[in-house]
């Protein structure tokens, strides 16, 4: 949320906090929707490989700087893709609570969070065999205001990118490089800071 003289504006859509600040700056150049369901495709191949190596003693383990634990945050990745999709497929409104919906006790290995990972990917790419060519200019419902379409499937894929790019970091903290982990060629055209971890 940004908040400026007594209004606010949720930072979700980063046009939106363009115009709230009344800055005159371009915010893309933007992603095609089928660019970003490629890239997400990518980032979500990238989570599912870097949950595998999470070692199952490190899985209660915090967040710097944030009360949430290293399990929560790994399915907090999927749930993201989970979620947006059901907001889709269901007509219903993206809310803050499915985005943030905890892991249910059956996913408490780092194994079973990837095969969440999995069924979630598969998911999302009939998703987008069914919806590619769509109209992604048209309105959606999401808790955070007006939106479209468009703006919640490049939400998804920023969203699911940064919290990709601190699992990595949460490896190396471990000890255990990344395999793969996301690169330029990945984090291209999307809206994410340089910062990975917020400092407070």
């Amino acid at each position: 949320m940004v908040a400026r003289a007594g209004r606010f504006v949720f930072a979700q859509v980063i046009a939106d906090v363009a115009r709230f600040l009344g800055l005159d700056e371009e915010t893309g150049p933007r992603l095609s929707p089928s660019e970003l369901a490629a890239r997400y495709e990518r980032i979500l191949a990238t989570a599912i490989r870097l949950v595998r190596q999470m070692p199952q003693a490190r899985l209660e383990d915090l967040l710097p700087h944030r009360p949430r634990s290293y399990r929560v945050l790994m399915h907090h990745i999927f749930q993201i893709g989970a979620a947006f999709v059901e907001a889709e497929e269901e007509g219903v409104t993206l809310s803050h609570e499915a985005l943030i919906s905890p892991p249910p006790p059956a996913l408490s290995t780092s194994a079973a969070i990837a095969d969440f990972g999995e069924e979630v990917r598969a998911r999302f790419h009939s998703w987008w065999r069914r919806n590619e060519g769509g109209d992604f200019g048209a309105a959606a419902k999401a808790y955070f205001g007006k939106a479209s379409r468009f703006d919640l499937l490049e939400r998804t894929v920023w969203h699911s990118a940064q919290h990709v790019r601190q699992l990595a970091s949460l490896l190396e903290r471990a000890g255990i490089p990344p395999r793969r982990p996301l690169g330029p060629a990945e984090i291209a055209g999307l809206p994410l800071s340089e910062k990975i971890w917020d400092e407070d």
